[in-house]
């Protein structure tokens, strides 16, 4: 079985939070990430360190 491909890591909402947060895509984004069902299956194929890396980042709740 292939593994999942997800387009979070290049989403254009998600550069954009990281060139400016307190823009509205950017809120819209960081928003969005905590319910979202694609962002929640590319992190949790993320390896436990880069999860961890993120979560500081990005300031979220725990899945």
């Amino acid at each position: 079985m292939a593994e999942k491909t997800y387009k979070c890591a290049n989403c254009k909402l998600r550069a954009s939070y990281e060139k400016n947060p307190k823009s509205l895509l950017g809120r819209f984004w960081r928003w969005h990430i905590n319910f979202c069902p694609g962002w929640k299956g590319y992190f949790t194929s993320l390896d436990a360190e880069t999860q961890q890396a993120m979560r500081d980042k990005y300031a979220f709740k725990k899945y």
